[in-house]
């Protein structure tokens, strides 16, 4: 299995979707810092479970997310995809039959994170659980991140095991350690709670028990209680029926009362409408005259309201025409204050105008010698920048040609160095003949590799058809089985039944049967044939004789009959009687077969089909005959008797045919069981032979790839070195022949830069003189632009002074015009208002002596209409008096009338009320179960009711002396005996399940200890051997740091060659990463996952040590993909294929991938 793809979409900087592909064992990820590279190894270990955003470099989940860039938006989900090959069927269980397997995990900003399985939701434990075992995980020893190679040598002991275990494949017995110690944890509460509620069950059954008890003798005293109560209730109910018919009477004679009473009232109420009549009239005649003395108040007021308001409106014209007056004398006297002051300012406005124009034109003339100043001023500022600048410049250049200068001379001292180093380095030859002896062997092996290949396969198809014979043939058995523990089943319930119909559960009568020597003896229905259909009729006729036993004489077995007791027996002596003739069949031609003989049992009964025949027959019967139908229908000449079948209990001699044909069946059904089991049995045999061929098998495949594997191993080896030694002869000519270019090159670039420095220099002794002049410049500049500005200033205010003081004299002449004209504008107002005054006193006086006039004549004739409206008053008054005496009349009668009518009423309503208690009585009565007209019958009739009540009552005293009474108790009881039966079952389940748990913990931590010491023996062996060759000397181990192997932890010792170190924190970086690749490696060997993602591994390493790194990777790349994030060229050059990252868009990461192999093709062509 290898890792062929992923596919990144929004997750961190790799915004577009983006695949990044594996096409070798050798993969190499490079480019500049920053561009993303490490993103790849994060979306690996992110895909694979990794749930701490801490350790993607993130603070939280949506981290993870593209954040955006400044010319992207950010993104709103990550998808991460990772795509393996596996053809190998490495991943093995339901997974092994996909040659691709595809994992796809999903996050966006509102929601967690979504797992895919081949494109199906899953959860993470089982993206996880495909690969326990296999060393490829979100923190396994198979991703190793930036800086995560030192920390392995220095992790705690307890972080170091981890690497271990799942080297060991131990990762996935502790989950299921894990998930039994839950099972464990759940099946022990499950057992507490069962045993906590079967303790307080056997506390309530011993409490229900006792209200049982109470509950039976309560339900006695409630019937008795029920009883009396229906008693009580019909005496009550006589009692009202006599006082209904007592009301009845009263009634009526109250009926007769009230039309009198109400005559009274109509007559009262006819003399009270007659005289709201009268006053009706009387009261229009009064409100017309109230009208008229209204209309002439009214006028009246109207009269004098017009004439107090003339006369106020002449008194208010008088004083406003005064005011008016007054005003335009004021006026004038105004104007000519106002006239005088015009003047005297146009005067003012004249003297000052030369003045002010003589001091704009100074201020002009100072302003423009002011800028004149200013602009010599920044002429010189620019030529003081341009010299600074130009100073700057040649101070700069200097500085860098004489870096230069250093580099170059630096650089060439550096060349020499590695021509000499090239030059002392051998340039020998290398053999290959060993190599290709080596590949002849390999293909040997690989033939009969592929032959055994071959034979597995086949073995393999025949397993897998057998194993699902097998499986069919265990379905037929189980099938089989089940089918005969069913017709087992039905076969012992039938036979529970038959027993208990046929009476043998009777203990006594079993006792005098086993001392008569009859127990053994059958029963008539046992051996009963009946024909189809006719079963039940002969069961009807035999009744309890169908339990008969057969004897040969029955008088033998007439004594010591006492001894039986209670207990029912019948015995049949058979005696043959010749059968009348008759048109209806005998009952005992029915019967087909028979132990017994059935004449005197069966005698004189026919059969009929139907009741229509039978009772058409039943008047031509003697005495002693009968006839029975399929029905159940028995009728003689002078009874009938009716006992219909019961189809869910059905009768002792059907059941006893029914017994016949599942005994049958069964024993049809043992016989296919056998058949079955031996058709299991022979393909189980086929299997286990098939499994045992390709155990062999796969033993001949692991010893011919065991071989194999160590033939290219040191195949790979031999052929490397070669590969490396040619390779390195040919880059030390190529870096020869460079380097002398180089240092040509170096040396040209060294004579230019000494040149240049030597042209600045020269350049800069001129500055100083042109230094001075310009600060010279500037002091003068500065003296005579301080002399034009406060010249301007000087200048400038005198003009704004004078212009001030023009202004103020403008607005002072524009205000004086203004009052003026509005002092005319008054004085006009003022003669037009005076000359409407006296108009409106000309149109007030007019009207005063006619309103005066008519105000007389109005009150002349409201004083004859106050006459006339006190005489309609008095006769209004008399009828109102007349009226009220009516209404007092008419009240009492109303009155009298309400009052016979509301004890009509009453008596009515209490009449409805005892007819309803009688009724509610009646139905309380048949509530109860009982008739009333059946109770009245049995009751004497002096029962009182008062001594029901006493007699109640002393069954209520009984009842309540029982206190509280749960009812439910007798069925509480019942239920919870049979729950206490359950859970009895359940604890005992749950005990047994609870040891096998433990047996299961035990055995897991056996596997695990086991496991765990083969693996830690074996990696510290490698460990061992893997450490001097990478340090070219020196030792190191693992060892444990406690003594249990289920949770010891390991710890690294390592000493390089010449160094006796205390502790591996003493060792330096490179030598820290070189131990911890040694490690890694070592466990490798020993379980190599399929993947290897190292980032940045060889970054403490120097070249020497890299390349060591590299040959290891090479070495182990036959059976395990590598992805290295680099920037060492040693580390790129062992690479098959280059992925290069770029960031050309700031924030964006792309992909840039080249195939070595096929550059290099390319190269040399």
């Amino acid at each position: 299995m290898r890792l062929k793809q992923i596919k990144l979409a929004g997750f961190k900087s790799f915004v577009d979707s983006t695949t990044v592909r594996f096409p070798g064992n050798r993969c190499a990820v490079v480019g500049p810092n920053g561009c993303g590279k490490s993103n790849i190894i994060d979306a690996v270990r992110w895909v694979m479970g990794e749930s701490s955003a801490r350790q993607l470099r993130g603070e939280e989940q949506g981290d993870l997310i593209f954040d955006g860039a400044a010319n992207r938006k950010a993104a709103g989900i990550a998808i991460v995809e990772l795509v393996f090959d596996n053809s190998d069927g490495r991943i093995g269980g339901e997974f092994a039959s996909y040659a691709e397997i595809a994992i796809r995990r999903e996050v966006t900003r509102e929601s967690g994170s979504q797992y895919y399985l081949n494109g199906t939701r899953c959860r993470r434990r089982d993206i996880q659980g495909i690969f326990h075992g296999t060393g490829f995980g979100p923190r396994s020893y198979s991703i190793i991140g930036q800086g995560m190679i030192s920390d392995l040598v220095k992790a705690r002991p307890e972080e170091l095991r981890v690497y271990l275990e799942e080297a060991a494949g131990i990762s996935k017995y502790k989950e299921r350690r894990r998930e039994t110690e839950n099972r464990i944890k759940h099946t022990q509460e499950n057992l507490d709670r069962v045993q906590d509620i079967r303790e307080e069950l056997a506390g309530q059954l011993a409490r229900l028990q006792r209200q049982a008890k109470a509950a039976e003798r309560y339900r006695t005293l409630k019937a008795e209680e029920r009883q009396l109560a229906a008693e009580l209730r019909a005496i009550q109910s006589r009692s009202l029926s006599n006082r209904l018919d007592a009301m009845d009477g009263d009634i009526s004679r109250r009926d007769v009362a009230l039309e009198g009473k109400r005559a009274e009232q109509r007559r009262i109420e006819a003399e009270v409408e007659r005289l709201r009549a009268d006053q009706a009239k009387a009261g229009d005649a009064l409100a017309q005259t109230q009208g008229r003395y209204y209309k002439l108040g009214a006028d009246i007021e109207r009269d004098e309201e017009s004439i107090r308001f003339h006369r106020e409106r002449l008194e208010q014209l008088r004083a406003e025409l005064a005011k008016v007056l007054q005003r335009g004398e004021e006026a004038a006297h105004q104007l000519g204050l106002d006239q005088s002051e015009i003047e005297a300012l146009d005067q003012a406005i004249a003297e000052l105008g030369p003045a002010v124009e003589e001091a704009e034109a100074a201020d002009n003339q100072a302003l423009t010698t002011l800028r004149t100043m200013e602009e010599g001023y920044r002429q010189w500022e620019a030529d003081w920048d341009a010299f600074n600048q130009q100073a700057a410049r040649h101070e700069r250049d200097a500085g860098i040609q004489a870096a230069r200068i250093d580099q170059f001379s630096q650089g060439i001292e550096r060349i020499e160095a590695r021509m000499a180093q090239v030059e002392e380095e051998g340039l020998a030859p290398a053999d290959g003949g060993e190599v290709d002896g080596l590949a002849q062997r390999i293909d040997g092996l690989e033939r009969q590799r592929s032959e055994l290949d071959d034979a597995t396969g086949r073995c393999l198809a025949e397993h897998v058809a057998a194993k699902e014979a097998l499986a069919e043939r265990q379905e037929g058995l189980e099938g089989a089985r089940a089918d005969v523990q069913r017709l087992r089943h039905d076969l012992a319930r039938l036979q529970a039944v038959q027993e208990a119909a046929l009476g043998r559960s009777d203990a006594g009568v079993q006792a005098w049967l086993q001392e008569k020597g009859l127990d053994g003896s059958e029963r008539l229905g046992e051996t009963l044939s009946v024909a189809p259909g006719w079963e039940h009729a002969v069961e009807v006729v035999l009744g309890d004789f169908v339990q008969a036993l057969r004897v040969n004489e029955l008088d033998r077995y007439t004594t010591g009959l006492d001894a039986l007791g209670d207990g029912r027996l019948a015995l049949v002596e058979g005696r043959l009687e010749a059968e009348r003739e008759s048109e209806l069949p005998s009952l005992v031609s029915l019967v087909r077969r028979s132990d017994f003989k059935l004449d005197s049992l069966l005698y004189g009964v026919f059969a009929a089909e139907s009741n229509a025949v039978a009772l058409q027959h039943r008047a031509r019967l003697k005495p002693g005959e009968s006839i029975v139908t399929r029905d159940g229908l028995w009728v003689g000449q002078d009874w009938l008797r009716h006992m219909p079948s019961v189809e869910q209990d059905a009768g002792i001699i059907e059941r006893a045919q029914d017994m016949e044909a599942l005994e049958l069946h069964l024993a049809q059904a043992e016989q296919a069981l056998e058949a079955c089991k031996r058709l299991a049995d022979e393909a189980s045999q086929r299997v286990r032979e098939l499994e045992a061929e390709r155990e062999h098998l796969r033993r001949q495949t692991d010893e011919v790839k065991g071989q194999l594997g160590e033939l290219k191993a040191d195949h790979g080896v031999r052929r490397v070195r070669l590969e490396e030694a040619l390779a390195r002869r040919n880059r030390l000519q190529q870096e020869r022949q460079e380097a002398a270019d180089q240092l040509d090159q170096e040396r040209k670039q060294l004579e230019q830069a000494q040149a240049a420095l030597q042209g600045i220099e020269q350049a800069r002794t001129g500055e100083g003189k042109a230094r001075r002049a310009l600060a010279a410049d500037k002091s003068r500049l500065t003296a005579s632009l301080e002399q034009a500005r406060a010249a301007a200033r000087t200048a400038h205010d005198r003009f704004h002074a004078r212009q001030a003081e023009h202004q103020g004299l403008l607005s002072r002449l524009e205000a004086s015009q203004t009052a003026r004209q509005r002092l005319k504008a008054q004085a006009e107002e003022l003669a037009e208002r005076r000359r409407q005054i006296e108009a409106d006193q000309v149109a007030s006086e007019g009207p005063l002596p006619e309103l005066e006039r008519n105000l007389q004549g109005n009150l002349q004739a409201r004083v004859a209409v106050e006459a006339e409206l006190g005489e309609l008053r008095q006769r209004s008054d008399a009828v109102d008096a007349r009226l009220r005496e009516l209404q007092a009349e008419r009240n009492r009668a109303e009155q009298a009338v309400n009052d016979v009518r509301e004890g009509l009423e009453a008596l009515r309503v209490e009449r409805e009320g005892l007819r309803v208690q009688a009724a509610h009585l009646v139905e309380q009565v048949a509530a109860a179960g009982f008739e009333l007209q059946s109770i009245l019958a049995e009751l004497p009739e002096e029962a009182a009711e008062s001594t029901w009540s006493e007699r109640l009552e002393g069954v209520d005293r009984r009842i309540r002396r029982l206190g509280p009474i749960n009812l439910a108790a007798i069925d509480e009881y019942d239920a919870q005996s049979e729950r206490k039966a359950h859970l009895d079952a359940q604890h005992e389940d749950l005990s047994k399940a609870l040891e096998t748990l433990f047996q299961a913990i035990h055995k897991i931590d056996r596997v695990t200890r086991e496991r765990f010491k083969d693996t830690f023996e074996r990696v510290n062996a490698h460990f061992g051997e893997l450490f001097p060759k990478v340090f070219g000397g020196g030792h190191a181990y693992l060892e444990l740091t406690g003594k249990d192997l289920l949770d010891t932890g390991v710890s690294v010792m390592a000493r390089p060659l010449g160094k006796r170190n205390a502790s591996v924190n003493l060792l330096s970086g490179g030598e820290k990463a070189l131990t911890a690749i040694a490690l890694i490696f070592s466990i490798f060997h020993l379980n190599p996952s399929p993947v290897c993602l190292l980032d940045e591994v060889d970054a403490p390493l120097d070249d020497t040590n890299v390349a060591r790194f590299a040959e290891l990777i090479s070495d182990m790349s036959r059976d395990v993909q590598f992805v290295v994030v680099t920037h060492n060229k040693l580390t790129m050059e062992m690479a098959d294929y280059l992925m290069g990252v770029t960031m050309g868009e700031p924030g964006v990461s792309r992909i840039v991938s080249v195939d070595v192999v096929e550059a290099a093709a390319m190269a040399a062509a």
